[in-house]
């Protein structure tokens, strides 16, 4: 049983690893590339496959083939378009085009979305079949994922290739493509998952789209539509937060600073702050609730967007930017998992996991890619990327930049407090399942029926 857990640690490691090799430094090649003004559309077609793909290969993996082998197949395809999107930048040299790239960028992650999926039916069933507690067991195998995400951000931020380091250069790609070949091969090492060619449940309500009828109760339509406004602010910072860390080098006052020169080594406190919260989130729910721990989460990305604009990369203003990683454990879990409490115990055990597919939906898949898009083409495409600023003009834009995306959370986190009524019955529930329900991939609470 113990070599079990070290090895689904381990595949979990992997997983989150190919993702923390290239997703909070990507902006930072694109912007040296030529291509600042389109980094949006590189993390907005995250959330746009997002709304698919996760269920069509969900479909496939419960009916034909087994998750381990489906795991591997992605990989192997999300592995093969990332090193095609490496090769092309490289060719290219300082002539990258947006579109070779995007292509090549969107079909790699079209193909690792699931994965994040697939990797949790991979560990629950293995640890069904092994007679484990998943609820007691699962939890401390999750985090490792974590520790991979943050291992794979240290790695491209210290390792240098041709004495540029990788978070600069193409090479994130190359990385991205090699782990996730590691892990193809290794997916196929995991105990054989089971399918059930005789499922009769609709494509529908694979996708989470059963779970819209949700929407005829008020309280949860209300839930849902603030779920995605909120939903806005999840890939913002990720999307643009190295780029920003990076432009202090370019302003003379601040070009020797160390964060300055090491972007995703400050950004990995975001992740390193992530999986301390996690537990936070039962004596939080004890004490506030709910409504308040969804609270917290609203204006804990105030915070996060607000001290980013107040912070800089010099040893006397550092110290903001760290608190904007610090809260960013907070504005991201806190929302995530209570979010995911509250629609489980909202909904009928029939409807639970497409519930929690449409709260992915609403996310991760509407709300972050809607945001990211007005993000890159409303606010920072013209306050930072417009023609002929320099880099001082360039880092007020950025600064002016956060505090939109600060006051907009403010609002809806006020238009939350005075507009969402809580259930009254939904506290002692809440909180119950708190302690005893672990968070998947995504943050999200997973079924108790898997």
């Amino acid at each position: 049983m113990k070599s079990l857990k070290v090895r689904l640690a381990a595949l979990g490691f992997l997983e989150f690893a190919v993702w923390g090799s290239y997703l909070v430094s990507l902006g930072m090649y694109l912007g040296s590339a030529g291509l600042g003004d389109y980094v949006f559309w590189f993390y907005t077609v995250q959330g746009l496959v997002s709304l698919f793909m996760p269920g069509l290969i969900g479909v496939i993996a419960d009916r034909f083939i087994p998750a381990q082998k489906m795991m591997s197949l992605c990989h192997v395809l999300a592995g093969a378009f990332m090193v095609a999107a490496g090769w092309y930048a490289m060719s290219a040299g300082d002539d990258v085009h947006f579109g070779p790239l995007f292509t090549l960028y969107t079909l790699s992650v079209a193909f690792f979305m699931p994965t994040i999926g697939l990797n949790n039916s991979v560990a629950f069933s293995a640890m069904s079949k092994a007679g484990m507690d998943t609820v007691k067991e699962f939890p401390a195998i999750r985090c490792f994922g974590t520790v991979g995400f943050i291992c794979a951000e240290l790695f491209v931020n210290f390792v240098a290739i041709d004495g540029q380091a990788i978070q600069f250069t193409y090479y994130q790609f190359f990385t991205c493509g090699i782990i996730s070949f590691i892990l193809a091969l290794y997916a196929l090492t995991m105990p054989a998952c089971d399918t059930n060619r005789d499922s009769r449940g609709s494509l529908a309500d694979v996708l989470g789209l059963s779970a819209f009828k949700l929407f005829k109760r008020k309280e949860m339509a209300i839930f849902f539509i603030f779920s995605m406004l909120l939903g806005v602010s999840l890939q913002i910072t990720n999307s643009y937060g190295t780029m920003f860390i990076e432009h202090f080098g370019k302003v003379e006052q601040y070009a020797h600073d160390f964060f300055a020169a090491n972007p995703t080594f400050l950004i990995s406190l975001s992740q390193a702050s992530e999986a301390l919260c996690i537990l936070l989130i039962p004596i939080c729910l004890h004490k506030f609730g709910i409504k308040g721990v969804m609270l917290i989460a609203m204006f804990a990305w105030v915070m996060r967007f607000g001290f980013f604009g107040l912070g800089n990369t010099s040893p006397s203003g550092v110290w903001l930017l760290m608190l904007s990683c610090i809260v960013y454990g907070v504005a991201f879990d806190f929302f995530n998992v209570s979010g995911g409490l509250f629609v489980d115990s909202q909904t009928s055990p029939e409807l639970r996991s497409s519930a929690q597919g449409l709260f992915m939906i609403m996310t991760n898949g509407i709300g972050a890619s809607v945001g990211t898009f007005l993000a890159g083409t409303l606010v920072i495409n013209k306050n930072v990327f417009a023609p002929g600023l320099d880099a001082v003009q360039q880092l007020a834009g950025w600064r002016e930049s956060w505090y939109i995306f600060a006051g907009y959370a403010l609002i809806v986190g006020v238009l939350f407090y005075f507009i969402f009524k809580q259930p009254k019955n939904h506290d002692s529930a809440s909180v119950e399942q708190a302690e005893e329900t672990p968070a998947g991939a995504g943050g999200f609470v997973e079924d108790k029926q898997q």
